[in-house]
């Protein structure tokens, strides 16, 4: 079976909050200071007021321009919501008003979504909700917490394609190679990947996202080595460690448009350069500094936010 008839069959299925792909921070804040009460008058009074754009619009928005018209989609959109199904008339009104073809949503009111990520078969799953991301990641599905208030495009951004970006070790690849640094230190660390530069690091959170976005990359080749679809990795490894990065992703068929070894460097020029519609690191200093020039997203980790993770060599 081709990547496009397995896509067809199964398509790339991205779960999202409401307040992931609009801007509801005005109106979350009165949920928190004023309460329940306070904060469905305040829906129901804009329910045909349109929603401004969230974190995960554009890459949303992209990714479903990848279908064709008429025929069976390859990528799907499930809006997952906490507010009442009273509540979701501004959500699906706003998803009109800007022509998204999304249809499916799950509404719970206040209950935790997490339940329903597996029951929808979500390859990516989109909150702004540490919980429900938590337990999202806990049960074998690729979720990210969503940094950043609101959507924006580059000047001379490419209208057709998406580009994700994501850190390797704890995202992509297991922490393994994470753990032996910080139990044993940079030199054990540089030994151990030096080592086992041949063989294939095990697959992270994000292991399994990463190959289906591949089957989708597969599908999109407009000419010989370039998609719609565009993949990079932006990892503080670099050489010699960076080797079984490539070798990882050779093994997994999981081909990578760009790879950044930055170092110690700073992510953000490099994702900005790259022109990314999405960031996934798990340290949070990286997500929030990247969340100045791409959407970031957050993905639970077994680190602190201060710990320094996978050091370069100098």
């Amino acid at each position: 079976m081709s990547a496009e008839d397995r896509l067809k069959d199964r398509p790339l299925r991205i779960g999202i909050s409401t307040r992931a792909l609009f801007d509801l921070e005005e109106e979350h804040r009165v949920f928190e200071d004023e309460g329940v009460e306070a904060y469905v008058k305040l829906q129901l009074a804009r329910e045909n007021d349109v929603l401004a754009k969230g974190s995960g619009y554009a890459v949303v928005e992209r990714l479903l321009k990848l279908n064709e018209p008429d025929e069976r989609p390859v990528v799907e959109v499930v809006v997952l919501s906490r507010n009442s199904p009273d509540l979701s008339l501004r959500a699906f009104n706003s998803i009109k008003e800007f022509g998204l073809n999304v249809k499916l949503g799950s509404f719970t009111s206040g209950r935790s979504l997490a339940p329903f990520v597996p029951a929808w078969n979500i390859d990516l799953f989109l909150s702004n909700e540490t919980s429900d991301v938590q337990a999202a990641v806990s049960a074998g599905t690729a979720a990210a917490r969503l940094v950043g208030l609101a959507a924006f495009e580059k000047d001379g951004s490419v209208k057709n394609e998406v580009r994700f970006a994501f850190d390797g070790d704890a995202v992509v690849f297991s922490e393994a190679s994470d753990m032996i640094y910080k139990e044993k230190g940079l030199q054990a660390f540089l030994d151990h990947e030096t080592e086992n530069a041949q063989n294939p690091m095990a697959q992270g959170p994000f292991g399994k996202f990463i190959k289906k976005l591949s089957e989708l990359r597969e599908v999109h080749i407009v000419s010989p080595g370039v998609s719609k679809v565009r993949i990079g990795i932006v990892t503080a490894r670099n050489a010699p460690a960076h080797e079984r990065v490539i070798q990882t992703l050779r093994v997994w068929g999981t081909p990578a448009d760009e790879a950044h070894f930055v170092g110690p460097n700073q992510k953000s020029p490099i994702l900005e350069a790259m022109g990314a519609h999405i960031f996934f690191d798990d340290q949070e200093k990286h997500v929030l500094g990247a969340s100045t020039v791409v959407p970031s997203g957050h993905v639970p980790g077994p680190h602190s936010p201060d710990e320094p993770i996978i050091p370069s060599s100098s």
